[in-house]
């Protein structure tokens, strides 16, 4: 993950960096960078320095940063850059300084804990906290002590942790986020929440994946649901911009009964079976507030089952330090009783792949195709999405006939499954891939900003 070195001050007049004499055949250094923060500087080198730099006070007060932090260096066309520094933005910020983002948190002290560790400095921070005519923000970092807020300069890269859709078409988040993005050149990745039926139809046509996409249509008129229960015996409704199996109807038809069926959940959170004598009988219960043309209809599946309860797998995918992807967690989702999706708020429950499969060989035959197919899925969508992809959450099904199906792709996977003991390792895993994948971003943009495109 490359070489870190230990930020120490020293009381010098002069705009004066020592760095180890091992760097001195680095190229010559004029211009020391924090963030987009720069400042001259004369450099020194001293032999038993190893892994620390020695900054003095007059640049630490003009680039902002602070006494002890373990860094990541870049040098590039006579510019020290230290860092890199990520912004983390998000929004819903409290007046608390023990919990700035209230119940959220706990989530970014996860991932502001393990920074050091890995060479990099991040914070979080909302719109209202940029001071736009100083080129600063009063971000939140995380240390010994919790968390504090600090003056820091905009940072390299920023990591788009913004909580759900409305937030994101707020105007003031909008124009921070355009502001910082083309007149400051910063890049942002995870940049917008995905639809599905966008995705959908990006995603559709790539012969590599085109295979794991249930049928779906868009705004589906009752002669098309018909048509899909015909052929698929159940069909699911969806809201495109739904999450958390929210607004999600199971419906089915009994030819033997000519009664339809309908698994939901109502909105006392109650898992619900109904039967009705005809379709429109059912759209008028279940959208007398809403309509179709927001729905997706997509067809059943008959997943397998764990304790005669269906399941399906969440899988988590990152790009790494060097911009590849790869898989940080999988797990399946055993769906609660009489629930209409595997979501644990649905009542549904973790289970690692050595729990659902005692059989190594199967287990690791289920693996490779669950692998196999979500990296695939993350290289068309990132292919065809505009904007930086760092993370996607997976919600993937495995049929009866052992064949692969993506319902869901996340572009703010929650984080619900790494509450499961189990998955302690994947959750520190894929925490770190996405403050990697920053870094990975901050040193294209110094090194080839030419390159770098969206």
């Amino acid at each position: 993950m490359g070489k870190t070195y230990t930020v120490q001050f020293i009381n010098k007049s002069t705009k004066t960096i020592i760095l180890p004499e091992a760097m001195r055949n680095k190229g010559k250094i004029e211009k020391i960078a924090f963030g987009t923060l720069f400042s001259a500087c004369q450099t020194e080198y001293k032999k038993d320095l190893e892994n620390r730099i020695l900054i003095s006070k007059e640049i630490v007060n003009k680039i902002k940063i602070r006494d002890g932090i373990n860094i990541h260096l870049v040098i590039h066309d006579g510019t020290l850059h230290l860092g890199p520094l990520i912004g983390i933005f998000t929004a819903g910020f409290t007046k608390s300084s023990l919990r700035p983002t209230g119940g959220r948190s706990l989530f970014f002290s996860k991932y502001l804990s393990i920074q050091q560790s890995l060479g990099i400095c991040a914070f979080i921070f909302g719109a209202h906290h940029i001071n736009w005519e100083e080129g600063t923000i009063d971000g939140f970092i995380y240390a010994k002590e919790g968390f504090k807020q600090v003056t820091l300069p905009f940072p390299d890269v920023i990591y788009d942790r913004l909580p759900n859709r409305k937030v994101e078409k707020l105007q003031k988040i909008k124009k921070a986020k355009n502001r910082l993005r083309k007149s400051y050149s910063i890049p942002w990745y995870n940049p917008g929440f995905f639809n599905k039926w966008d995705i959908h139809k990006l995603i559709i046509n790539d012969l590599s994946v085109s295979s794991y996409l249930p049928e779906t249509y868009i705004n589906p008129t009752t002669s098309k649901m018909e048509e899909m229960l015909k052929k698929y015996k159940s069909i699911f409704l969806k809201p495109a911009n739904g999450s958390l199996g929210l607004g999600v109807f199971q419906l089915m038809y009994s030819k033997e009964e000519n009664q339809y069926f309908s698994r939901y959940r109502d909105k006392k959170s109650r898992n619900r079976l109904k039967k009705f004598p005809s379709l429109e009988h059912f759209l008028k219960h279940a959208f007398q507030d809403r309509t179709l043309s927001d729905y997706l209809a997509q067809q059943g599946i008959k997943l397998i089952r764990f304790d005669k309860n269906q399941l399906d797998f969440r899988i988590h995918t990152n790009k790494d330090e060097f911009g590849n992807w790869k898989v940080t967690a999988l797990a399946a989702k055993v769906a609660g009783k009489g629930s209409v999706t595997t979501h644990l708020n649905n009542g549904g429950v973790v289970k690692t792949l050595e729990e659902i499969y005692t059989n190594e060989q199967e287990r690791n035959h289920i693996m490779h195709l669950l692998t196999e197919a979500a990296i695939k899925l993350s290289v068309s969508i990132d292919k065809h999405v505009n904007g930086f992809i760092g993370e996607i959450g997976f919600d993937l099904g495995l049929d009866q006939d052992g064949k692969i199906w993506m319902f869901e792709a996340n572009s703010k996977p929650g984080r619900s499954i790494f509450s499961y003991p189990k998955l302690k390792k994947a959750d520190l895993y894929s925490r770190k891939l996405a403050l990697l994948y920053g870094r990975f971003l901050a040193e294209k943009a110094i090194k080839e900003p030419g390159r770098l495109h969206e």
